[in-house]
């Protein structure tokens, strides 16, 4: 069966978060794609996967996407994700990689990447810091009574818990980001319920986050993640039981801090532990 059968098929039902390895995968039409069938991924060497995924992602993609080195990072995150939900889901025998080892091993494989093979340290770190300036967008969900809001906690067991959002893409309104990636985060479409004007808007580390407020949503409402691998849970938490962010003159000793107009942030928590909810922080007062 052609990959590209053989992915549309496995997609059917899924999300178009899952399709867009499919999208990906559909710019490179003129080559057998015949890998990623169970059949052939069955007898397939880690040599030959790393030459599908750098034809699929790197070779055949539009020459814009290879302009730069933080856009070929961005295949190369696309690359990762397909390996580690796809592929090995298929063949779990495969060894599991970060991010950083993953690009290593495309930068000394992939032809069109060895020019940059000696500086891949450089380069993953440069994407890196590129990365986390892209702005972000999400929501910051509350039930009927306005007493809680709708966390989610990411797929690592050291994730922390904290709003839906995600990283605005080229172009992109922020409230249609906003939506998009709540959608993508929970299952629940916020757009019925948005105010383009109501929002709370924070620079952290350099990176500009935008949580439009979104009141009177049903605590019984299904959420249901629309992504893989990403959201592992999805609660309603009391806006009295989160942390504070509280705004102090001086840090309090072997505190850490960041500061915003000559003022330093200190992060403080109350009945929970102020770590797993580091992203929530920052919006509560």
């Amino acid at each position: 069966m052609h990959l590209l059968s053989t992915i549309d098929h496995q997609c059917e039902g899924t999300t178009s978060h899952d399709r867009r390895y499919s999208t990906v995968l559909r710019l490179a039409t003129g080559i057998p794609l015949l890998l990623y069938s169970q059949m052939a991924l069955a007898n397939a060497t880690f040599e030959e996967i790393l030459d599908d995924l750098s034809s699929r992602f790197i070779i055949n993609v539009p020459e814009e996407e290879l302009a730069s080195v933080e856009r070929i990072c961005f295949q190369i995150e696309q690359a990762h994700w397909f390996y580690e939900d796809f592929v090995r889901e298929q063949k779990p025998e495969l060894p599991s990689f970060s991010l950083k080892n993953f690009s290593a091993k495309i930068f000394q494989h992939c032809p069109l990447l060895r020019q940059w093979e000696h500086e891949h340290e450089r380069a993953f770190a440069d994407f890196m810091q590129y990365k986390i300036r892209i702005p972000v967008c999400g929501a910051i969900i509350l039930n009927e009574r306005l007493d809680k809001c709708l966390l989610v906690k990411g797929w690592s067991s050291k994730s922390g818990w904290g709003f839906p959002k995600g990283k605005i893409n080229k172009d992109e309104e922020n409230s249609i980001c906003a939506a998009r990636e709540v959608l993508e985060e929970t299952g629940f479409d916020i757009t019925p319920y948005m105010d383009p004007e109501n929002y709370i808007e924070i620079t952290l580390r350099e990176q500009r986050i935008r949580l439009y407020i979104v009141c009177g949503v049903a605590e019984e409402s299904e959420f249901i993640p629309r992504t893989r691998k990403e959201i592992s849970q999805i609660a309603w938490y009391k806006l009295t039981e989160l942390p504070t962010y509280k705004i102090d003159k001086k840090p309090m000793n072997g505190s850490k801090s960041d500061t915003d107009g000559g003022r330093h942030k200190v992060a403080s928590a109350n009945k929970f532990n102020g770590s797993r909810f580091y992203m929530v922080a920052p919006f509560v007062r």
